[in-house]
């Protein structure tokens, strides 16, 4: 699977690549999340649960990541769950538009194998997609300022 979007932070570049750049506060908004091991420099043991229609999975990956700051960052995991099997590659380029407002553009390539590729095959897509945009909204409401993540009653 194959996925892509543009994500505009209401903050500075160098804000985003210093919340991105500490793994723990990434690993807090990735949905599914359960524990991190540091197994190197950019290297770690995640373990993620996650659920495609019925079947629930509890995914052991090894992770790793190479950047070129400021800009881009490109993650690499593979991992297993009893049954089935995940591969995933994610690139960001991180660039500034203005002095608070940096656009981030992402891709991720996905390959997931086993009972839980054959038994949630056509929720995969839509699954993948629901737990990025939680992924995204989480990273904007920890990185951008109250008054512009809060909706704010008007009257008249």
């Amino acid at each position: 699977m194959e996925f892509s979007g543009t994500q505009i932070m209401e903050t500075s570049q160098e804000s985003v690549w210093a919340y991105l750049y500490d793994v723990n506060k990434v690993a807090e908004c990735a949905p599914g999340f359960q524990s991190l091991e540091v197994l190197g420099e950019e290297h770690w043991k995640a373990v993620i649960a996650v659920g495609v229609g019925p079947v629930k999975a509890k995914f052991t990956l090894d992770v790793t990541r190479e950047m070129q700051e400021p800009d881009v960052m490109i993650v690499k995991g593979r991992g297993k769950a009893p049954g089935s099997a995940v591969e995933l590659l994610g690139n960001m380029h991180l660039t500034t538009i203005e002095a608070e407002k940096t656009q981030m553009d992402w891709s991720a390539h996905v390959v997931v194998s086993g009972t839980i590729a054959s038994v949630g095959a056509r929720l995969m897509s839509g699954t993948a997609e629901k737990l990025t945009g939680q992924f995204f909204s989480c990273l904007k409401a920890k990185l951008q300022p109250l008054e512009v993540t809060e909706v704010t009653k008007v009257t008249e």
